[in-house]
């Protein structure tokens, strides 16, 4: 496993994490610390008398600690493996502790059972009389829905702000109820808007919109067609089997990580990475769900380049993947951005007609620069054209010390006129925001 400190430290959930990951990196800190062809780990002295004990599958690139904190990985787990980058010669080849040898034994067990669940034979009867009692619930909640949006059309939308978060929520858990937490969500999104702010009707009217877009695609399902079918089935929250899309033929590229968004939701860490395939010229998004307490399946630190085959979710506008084929490789330079804003704005009109409630995209354009605007800032192309950065962006500075007020090549992610900034291209080298 060869990373550098600066891929270690984009490992990291957040900037404290970044923070407390560099004062562990000290060798001072680590009472014992290991590595082998499969592991590396370390028991790092904490304010308790008991050390935690940290590791790291280097196969996978998967992440424990016996620390009680939420993140992950945590910043033991940064702090050891920033050791490692700094100092590989401190580190003693040797067996596994037996707290590492039954971690690791564990995985590879769980990824046997996997395989042996997989050749078991499917009923299928069971099977469709499961698939058609779902079908059945969320017509019946996909019914209830539309009749809540039609009564706030009917009743206009002047008082939703006194509704309250609850009224929402109401809706949200009966979506959930009916099998359908796409749905759920959509209605969630709906109450986090901020009622406060000039010209949240319009913002209201086009996340409402999307919703009644859903519902009445689901209800007339048999007229479409069938990989609009799939992207309307995918956000009402049906799922498709991952084993089932890893049986095709994917696409093999050498894919830049241009960036990543990790959110947490209870026990469940969610991290969305943003991929652009050097040769396809595509974009990818690729979601892992991780547990509290267990290991990712894999890590894609932003600014590394990866070679790998992925298998893109049937839509009618592909975006989101699942890597069937992992290799590391060699950074490569070749890519291709747009020229300019009104590139994007095609591209994005393009998109949005064959899927009008689609999500945020990624994008590499050439030639921008942070500009201060009407009090908030604005990227703008060589055509003089300018885009909003979305708001509550952090690292505005950062832009501006690399690039200095001039133009930069830049990976952003976002949709319509909002985008944010993921990375840059600095003296031909991708630098992460």
């Amino acid at each position: 496993m060869q990373l550098s400190e600066e891929q270690v430290l984009a490992l990291a959930p957040d900037e404290s994490s970044k923070k407390s990951g560099k004062e562990l990196s000290n060798p001072a800190k680590w009472v014992s610390k290991g590595i082998n062809e499969l592991a590396l780990w370390g028991e790092c002295q904490g304010s308790g008398s008991k050390p935690y004990q940290t590791q790291i599958d280097v196969v996978n690139v998967a992440f424990k600690c016996s620390c009680p904190s939420r993140k992950f990985p945590c910043k033991h787990g940064i702090g050891l493996l920033l050791l490692y980058a700094r100092r590989k010669d401190d580190f003693t080849v040797n067996e596994m502790p037996a707290w590492v040898a039954e971690w690791i034994g564990k995985r590879a067990e769980r990824q046997e059972k996997q395989a042996v669940q997989k050749e078991k034979p499917v009923d299928e009867a069971a099977q469709a009389k499961r698939r058609q009692a779902r079908e059945q619930k969320v017509s019946d909640g996909i019914e209830e829905v539309l009749q809540w949006t039609k009564d706030i059309i009917r009743n206009g939308i002047i008082g939703i702000p006194e509704k309250g978060a609850a009224w929402f929520e109401g809706m949200a858990r009966r979506m959930v109820d009916a099998q359908a937490p796409g749905l759920a969500g959509m209605i969630r999104n709906l109450s986090e808007i901020n009622f406060y702010r000039d010209g949240w009707q319009s913002e209201f009217m086009d996340q409402l919109l999307r919703l009644y877009l859903v519902i009445t695609g689901f209800k007339n399902n048999d007229n479409l067609p069938s990989l609009l079918q799939q992207d309307i089935r995918t956000w009402i929250g049906f799922t498709q089997n991952q084993e089932e899309l890893k049986e095709q033929t994917g696409i093999t590229d050498t894919w830049l990580i241009l960036g990543k968004q990790v959110t947490e939701d209870d026990n469940l860490t969610v991290e969305r990475n943003w991929l652009y395939g050097i040769k396809s010229d595509r974009y990818a998004l690729v979601l892992q769900f991780i547990a509290r307490g267990q290991g990712a399946q894999f890590a894609f630190t932003p600014g590394l380049f990866v070679e790998a085959e992925l298998v893109f979710y049937p839509s009618v506008a592909p975006l989101r993947a699942i890597v069937k084929k992992q290799i590391n490789t060699d950074q490569v330079q070749q890519y291709k951005g747009f020229s300019n804003w009104q590139q994007v704005v095609e591209a994005e009109t393009a998109f949005s007609s064959a899927l009008p409630f689609r999500s945020e995209r990624p994008f590499i354009i050439e030639q921008v620069r942070p500009v201060f605007y009407n009090h908030q800032w604005w990227l703008q192309d060589s055509s003089h054209a300018m885009m909003n950065i979305k708001g509550g962006f952090k690292n505005i500075w950062k832009l501006l010390s690399l690039s200095g007020g001039e133009a930069l090549n830049m990976a952003v992610v976002g949709k319509e006129k909002v985008y944010e900034p993921f990375g840059v291209w600095y003296q031909h080298e991708y630098k992460i925001l």
